[in-house]
């Protein structure tokens, strides 16, 4: 009899994928799968192992989920299947798989498996993706021989000063948590600390175990418990009574306070609990791209975006609080322009966040909780203590809010339906399409800061938009994800990818997946023939546009000439999209309401037009370090050095 028991005889990779199959997440009475689906490319470093797994486990969608006789999952049924998800691109199906975690709350993830080398490597950019803004995602990659009886191996990388070092050692800085799997047995441990930082709101982020190919394959006599369902329980904690106490007195001696909202208010579904907060408090409430929509847009305390690309409101606002209170944010130079947007000099911080290392940024008063459970508790705290903003402050933003409602109408009005719409005009289209059902992805380029600005946020989850790596390439996998997330309802919500011509190029195969899956995917694609985000910025540092557009070569060898006769849209149907053409204001409006009741995947394509200064978006509110040049000989450089000098003279570091 073996010491803990009855046992099963599994491979390793069978032992993990059934393993995965009985994790639950449990938070607030509501019980889900932790790992529910394992999108996967494979490769000899993983197909005989993970991939063989995956078909005893029912994951291919044929089988009846028993897991093939007596050496399989063991009459389990549907419940334990292991679902398989196709991919095409292995960053692809970490982004997938983020987008997945987001929607569902980082209540459920996805596995990711992929083969050795460049399968493996692929997964690194993912993999910070998912740590950087704290979403959980689980990596299996393959990795080489444990016992090596062949050395070097196809696609091995070899390190003449170490052997046990194999690409996946890549994975270790950009993961939460990192082991190898050498020996069958040790997939025990790693594989409950896998799921212990999957599930721990503090911790989360990519989880990576590797896997050499050997091992996957090696039969073991696993203890019939490990196979048994386990619930982890994904905490509230509480704050500290001493913090809470001076958190109070902070607040009621702030005669100018502001909120700034990140997405751990998203991630503890503390929406609710911060409108009740600042219903008693009245104090307004500014809001990162990943604490955007926590409150409606037309909320009377909602200031919009701060920062590099928010609102005027809510950036005059921070540059005159003396007290910041942070809900659930990282404080990135996005969010403080570069340590110029606070300039009280009595300015005092305040952070509500769920992990210490965030809590103590920028000097703050630290509250280590929950979001939702310290703003509970804090609301709680000053109930009885009469705090509430001097109601000119509450005149003072709310006219301001209102004054940029009508510079957002200006940017939005389309005054001409004949001519091509500008990228703001775009937004305004769908602006006045959507309802609070619809879900706006994006990542990168020049459409997160005309969203921060301009986007007008219906529901809790409706702005999906990617800034803490600010990805190229994220937008439409992520889109699967949350089209997965949302399940089999019908009707399914609209999910909009929004996408640049530059974003799409890196990244379009998982267009393939959507028209694979059929899901009713909207992309929604526009040309402007290069990098216009980067553009603008070269542009601002002395750069002068340079290898930014997507033009061919001139005569003294730049990029000048005629734009690339690059077809996208032709592109998106060759994979399998159904693709509406618009060229004018009228033919986008009909064409986006189209795509919206479309029951499957469909693109929208239309080349946008350089706004002029009346049209377009509202500048910058607040400005970005990005170093210029401080010896040069062109004149741009010259004269972006003397506004860099005059901009970071204003940078300070709050003590």
């Amino acid at each position: 009899m073996h010491p803990h028991g009855p046992t099963r005889r599994l491979t390793t990779a069978q032992a993990l994928v059934a393993f995965l199959a009985r994790q639950y997440t449990e938070r607030d009475g509501r019980r889900q799968r932790l790992i529910s689906a394992t999108w996967g490319i494979f490769g000899h470093g993983n197909v005989a192992g993970i991939g063989q797994a995956l078909v005893e486990a029912g994951g291919g969608g044929s089988g009846d989920g028993n897991g093939g006789g007596e050496n399989g999952d063991g009459g389990n049924g549907a419940a334990h299947r292991m679902p398989y998800l196709q991919g095409r691109n292995e960053q692809a199906m970490v982004h997938a798989a983020v987008g997945y975690a987001r929607q569902s709350g980082r209540l459920s993830a996805h596995a990711v498996t992929t083969s050795i080398g460049p399968g493996a490597t692929n997964l690194v950019t993912g993999a910070a993706l998912a740590t950087i803004n704290r979403l959980p995602v689980l990596l299996l990659p393959g990795d080489t021989f444990a016992t090596r009886p062949a050395d070097p191996v196809l696609q091995q990388l070899e390190v003449p000063y170490a052997g046990d070092v194999s690409v996946n050692d890549c994975l270790r800085p950009v993961s939460r948590y990192f082991d190898r799997i050498t020996r069958p047995e040790a997939l025990i441990p790693a594989a409950l600390q896998a799921m212990r930082v999957l599930a721990d709101p503090a911790e989360t982020g990519a989880v990576t175990l590797a896997l050499p190919q050997d091992v996957q394959a090696e039969a073991y006599d696993w203890p019939q418990e490990f196979f048994a369902e386990r619930d982890w329980h994904v905490r509230r904690p509480a704050p500290d009574a001493h913090e809470l106490e001076t958190a109070v007195r902070a607040v009621r001696s702030a005669r100018r306070p502001l909120i700034v909202v990140g997405g751990g208010v998203r991630h503890s579904a503390a929406e609710e609990t911060l409108a009740a907060f600042t219903a008693a408090t009245r104090i307004p409430v500014a809001s990162t791209q990943a604490g955007k929509g926590a409150l409606r847009h037309d909320h009377p305390a909602d200031v919009g975006g701060i920062g590099h690309t928010g609102t005027a409101t809510a950036d005059e606002l921070a540059r005159t609080a003396d007290l910041v209170i942070g809900v659930g944010t990282r404080f990135s130079d996005f969010t403080t322009a570069s340590g110029t947007l606070f300039a009280d000099p009595a300015v005092r911080f305040l952070h509500l966040n769920i992990t210490g290392f965030d809590a103590h940024k920028l000097a703050a008063l630290p509250l280590v909780a929950d979001a939702r459970a310290g703003l509970e508790a804090l609301t709680a705290a000053l109930a009885g203590r009469g705090y509430r903003v001097d109601p000119a402050y509450e005149t003072e933003y709310t006219g301001a809010k209102e004054a940029w409602e009508a510079r957002v109408e200006t940017s939005f009005a389309t005054p001409d339906p004949t001519a091509r719409p500008t990228q703001a005009q775009v937004l305004g289209l769908l602006d006045a399409l959507v309802t609070e059902d619809d879900i706006i992805v994006n990542a990168a380029g020049s459409l997160p800061g005309d969203l921060h600005k301009l986007w007008r946020t219906r529901s809790r989850d409706q702005y999906h938009v990617e800034y803490g790596y600010s990805c190229m390439g994220y937008e439409i996998p992520a889109a699967i994800g949350v089209l997965l997330a949302d399940g089999v309802r019908t009707p399914r919500r609209p999910v909009w990818a929004l996408v640049g011509d530059g974003t799409y190029l890196m990244n379009p195969t998982e267009i393939v997946t959507a028209v694979q899956e059929n899901l009713p995917l909207k992309l929604l694609i526009l040309q402007n023939h290069g990098y216009a985000s980067i553009g603008g910025l070269s542009e601002s540092v002395g750069a002068e546009g340079f290898g930014t557009a997507y033009r061919r070569r001139d005569a003294d060898g730049g990029f000048t000439g005629p734009p690339l006769p690059v077809d996208l849209a032709a592109n998106a149907a060759s994979l399998g999209l159904r693709v509406l053409r618009a060229t004018t204001v009228d033919d986008l409006r009909e064409a986006l309401s189209e795509a919206r009741d479309a029951e499957a995947p469909t693109c929208v394509y239309v080349e946008t037009e350089t706004p002029d200064t009346v049209s377009g978006p509202p500048p910058a509110q607040a400005w970005w370090d990005v170093p210029v040049a401080e010896t040069a000989s062109r004149p741009a450089a010259v004269k972006a050095r003397e506004e860099y000098d005059r901009q970071v003279a204003a940078r300070r570091r709050h003590l």
